[in-house]
């Protein structure tokens, strides 16, 4: 496995893991300061985004760690390439062009696939 595989993927998943368990948990009033999207969004579908990020974070950290089913850990980076993908087109659609955190995100998340790779 490549050792740059884990301080890339490794604060990924710590940025998911707390962002998700936001989402899961917290109130819409709670979340909008930081997530002003949330408004547009039913809180199913905000609760369900946040359960989907602590899973993909998960699957970034374990797989390697127990060496079961490591193309999890493709799997989960190649999953939030996409979220971002689409978090930065709902950011625009509603005029915020505040994306730097999201680019940010989507290179991390694209760094990760192609470490997670170098060792499958």
């Amino acid at each position: 496995m490549s050792a740059a595989y884990w301080p890339v993927a490794g604060l990924l998943a710590l940025f998911y893991l707390h962002a998700g368990r936001l989402k899961a948990f917290r109130s819409r009033d709670g979340l909008r300061p930081m997530m002003a999207w949330v408004d547009d969004v039913p809180m199913p579908a905000v609760r369900a985004l946040g359960v989907l990020e602590v899973l993909g974070g998960l699957g970034l950290l374990l797989p390697p760690l127990t060496g079961v089913a490591p193309w999890l850990s493709l799997a989960a980076a190649v999953g939030f390439v996409v979220l971002q993908l689409a978090a930065t087109r709902v950011h625009l659609a509603r005029g915020d062009r505040r994306i730097a955190l999201n680019l940010s995100l989507l290179l991390a998340a694209a760094a990760t696939c192609w470490l997670a790779t170098t060792w499958l």
